[in-house]
């Protein structure tokens, strides 16, 4: 297991929602082990079949050591702090445009915690076909050794299904989150995926601003042992651009596509111009 398994008990903070009802109801197709909801007020009501609870701490009784935050963005905040202060050890954010002082609140909490924080704005972790939790679609999945680590949402879908679609399968995929402050990396990711024997191959799914990117070819480049290919997004911006994401703004000339790209195939990472072309890397 890389993070999550058939054996993970997830539970969704607001479940009650139109996002959390929608999106637990595919993660049970998926084949996770959706345990439960919260929703202040309506504890003692079900959901898809499983129980809501008004507090993380009445959850707890379920044993799950995962949770899915979907509550509004001013909320996010509280949400994970009621999660971790219960005992949950890894929490994924779907909420988009939580405050960037929450989300360094978050990230630092969690590093000092040791809590593994996924997002936020992001599409979630995807295990096919084990566990989901997250927001990515059930039908572009097929069970091999790919693993792709991505930035980018729709980038993330587009480029499993070019995966699928060539034959190949995925053995983990999760999107990093598009903020400017997320609590996964490519380094971290990396760092997890070299021992799995489930992986074989690595696809990272970059962009436009930071330097994480150049953090993980700087990784790979003393001796990782797996194979890595890349595309990255938004190689026709103009400096100072703000893309969809608000981590993807090039400031002073750092974090530019091409200063990703130099730094990826020096590490010896082949990276694709387009992300169709994936499939064609990873083969050969």
């Amino acid at each position: 297991m890389v993070l999550i398994d058939a054996k993970t008990g997830i539970i969704v903070q607001g479940i009650t929602g139109h996002q959390g009802a929608f999106h637990s109801a595919e993660m049970i197709k998926f084949g996770a082990r959706v345990l439960g909801g919260v929703t202040p007020g309506k504890g003692g009501t079900k959901v898809n079949g499983v129980p809501v609870f008004d507090t993380v701490a009445d959850a707890m009784s379920l044993g799950p050591s995962a949770s899915m935050i979907s509550v509004p963005a001013p909320y996010v905040r509280d949400a994970f702090f009621e999660a971790i202060d219960s005992g949950i050890g890894l929490v994924y954010v779907l909420t988009e445009h939580v405050p960037k002082h929450d989300e360094l609140d978050l990230y630092a909490n969690a590093k000092r915690k040791g809590i593994v924080l996924v997002g936020p704005n992001g599409p979630g972790i995807s295990v096919p076909f084990e566990s989901k939790i997250g927001i990515m679609p059930n039908h572009i999945f097929r069970k091999g050794d790919v693993a792709v680590v991505s930035r980018s949402g729709t980038l993330t879908y587009e480029i499993v299904r070019a995966i699928t679609d060539a034959g190949m399968g995925e053995s983990t995929v999760i999107g990093l989150g598009g903020d400017a402050v997320v609590g996964l990396s490519f380094l971290d990711m990396l760092k997890l995926l070299g021992p799995d024997k489930s992986t074989k191959s690595i696809v990272l799914v970059g962009e436009i601003g930071g330097t994480a990117e150049e953090e993980a070819a700087e990784y790979i480049s003393k001796g990782f042992d797996k194979k890595v290919v890349s595309y990255i997004a938004g190689r026709s911006a103009p400096p100072g651009k703000r893309m969809g994401h608000a981590g993807a703004i090039i400031m002073r000339g750092r974090g530019t596509a091409e200063s990703k790209i130099r730094a990826l195939t020096a590490a010896g990472v082949a990276v694709a111009d387009y992300p169709q072309d994936i499939p064609a890397l990873l083969k050969q």
